[in-house]
């Protein structure tokens, strides 16, 4: 899949400034289900405290997102699909919802931290979006859960 130019831009400078072959690979994605959500997720990369991220185990694989995997860089994009920052991934790990741990929920740093908060925050994200392609939630399924670090811009 071709990226945009601006997002290939972004790669190219990060890769100058850092001495990081610019054929390397690198995932683009931006979070969440709308341009507001987006927004706000990769603003609480930028200057907050999201270090983690989850996805449903089947959006990833062949003709789909690549799985994560640690080392690799991902430049991060806004809602209008614009690059904000680069990160790398520290940690991979999938299991089922209910086995999220406390440190991972504070670490992905969104509502109030808590385990109980990112359970049902998930459930409903998970439920809306396999709503829309027509499919239904379980709490069987495997999730990504995915650590990282921001490496660029580095907020102040």
């Amino acid at each position: 899949m071709a990226r945009a130019v601006t997002v290939e831009t972004f790669w190219r400078e990060f890769c100058r400034r850092h001495g990081v072959p610019p054929d390397q690979r690198y995932d683009a994605y931006r979070f969440g289900d709308s341009i507001e959500m987006a927004d706000e997720l990769a603003a609480l990369v930028m200057h907050g405290p999201k270090r983690a991220t989850a996805g449903l185990l089947d959006d990833f694989g062949p003709g789909k997102d690549p799985l994560p995997e640690v080392g690799v860089h991902s430049v991060i994009l806004n809602g209008r699909d614009e690059p904000v920052c680069v990160v790398r991934t520290t940690g991979v790990e999938v299991k089922r919802l209910g086995q999220v741990d406390e440190s991972f929920a504070w670490d992905e740093g969104e509502g109030d931290r808590t385990v109980e908060w990112w359970v049902a925050a998930h459930r409903r994200y998970f439920t809306r979006d396999l709503a829309r392609r027509g499919r239904s939630f379980s709490e069987d399924m495997p999730v990504v859960f995915e650590r990282f670090d921001l490496i660029w811009p580095v907020s102040a």
